[in-house]
């Protein structure tokens, strides 16, 4: 089948069109997607926490300030990471405690806090982010380059479609 290099409706019926009514085909891409997520989070958190004594949550909080230098408020990085401000805090309260992440009052609104790596905090993740993305290429060692793309392409159009039809429903409401 050749790659889709653009997603419509057009596409969306034919291929439904295509497939049986029962939709098995798409459960079952749906679990496969889900139990290869989860083994990966899994295997990751495993060596993150063996390794450096982090859990994946702080390995995410730090990833998300090393892309910002100047700092995220806490709101902001809840929004990115997509956790509730408690959760976020608590994260916050024992990064401080370990020296890798500062807050400070906002200069404009003092109930905003920001947060910040430490340059200890930015050495510390430089060191873990360049071992997880050597654990990543060795949990995908077994596919060749060009599965690696097919694959990007499949999961992009798979992305494009429950996208589409998010946005169909939404506005169907």
């Amino acid at each position: 089948m050749a790659p889709m290099t653009g997603f419509t409706a057009l596409d969306a019926e034919t291929r439904a069109l295509e497939r049986p009514r029962d939709h098995t085909g798409e459960l079952r891409l749906w679990l496969r997607m889900l139990a290869c997520t989860n083994m990966i989070e899994a295997e990751i958190r495993r060596r993150l926490r063996e390794r450096f004594d982090v859990t994946l949550p702080r390995f995410d909080l730090m990833a998300q300030l090393d892309k910002a230098p100047e700092g995220l408020s806490l709101g902001e990085i809840s929004r990115r990471m997509m956790v509730s401000n408690g959760n976020v805090t608590g994260l916050v309260e024992r990064l401080a405690d370990d020296g890798l992440v500062e807050r400070r009052a906002s200069d404009t609104d003092r109930r905003s806090t920001f947060v910040r790596l430490t340059p200890a905090g930015r050495n510390a993740f430089a060191v873990m982010a360049e071992e997880h993305a050597e654990w990543i290429g060795e949990l995908f060692a077994d596919l060749s380059g060009n599965d690696i793309e097919v694959l990007l392409d499949q999961l992009g159009q798979a992305k494009a479609s429950v996208q589409h039809h998010s946005k169909k429903w939404e506005s169907a409401r």
